[in-house]
């Protein structure tokens, strides 16, 4: 694996966790929402992570992790888990049964998963970065 591969490996890390804290902080900003676009509740959305094929052969995962070909993001899914019930008969969002359905976001689970994110974030960054000082290194070796 050379100098650039592991420079494209990092930054489709850096790409996906990006992705993965952006929809962590939509589902935080939504922990309360109860009217969502497409009617009901906000749903706690997440990203489908994927291992990326190296372009060489069919992509199995067993030749990708032995070729190294970094992570994509498949796409964003809403989580099906039920809403949150809070009874509240007064709040005009309330069903018949004087039940409101919030959304089914932990601020809680979201601030772990975020702090998860942001760690592998920093690792990538630090991969990136140790990459470069090993290849300064060798073009030193070669200057003397």
């Amino acid at each position: 694996m050379g100098f650039y591969n592991s420079i494209e490996i990092s930054a489709s890390g850096l790409s996906a966790e990006r992705l993965a804290m952006d929809v962590i902080a939509n589902n935080i900003a939504n922990a309360n929402t109860t009217h969502a676009p497409g009617g009901g509740a906000f749903k706690r959305q997440l990203v489908v992570f994927s291992e990326k094929g190296n372009g060489e052969g069919d992509g199995t995962p067993g030749e990708t992790a032995a070729g190294g070909g970094g992570v994509q993001a498949l796409g964003i899914v809403q989580d099906n888990s039920p809403d949150r019930l809070v009874f509240d008969p007064s709040n005009p969002d309330a069903d018949p049964r004087g039940y409101v359905h919030y959304p089914n976001v932990s601020v809680v689970k979201e601030m772990v998963d975020m702090m998860a994110a942001s760690r592998a974030y920093e690792a990538n960054v630090s991969a990136i970065q140790e990459s470069r000082n090993m290849t300064n290194a060798a073009l030193n070796l070669l200057r003397s």
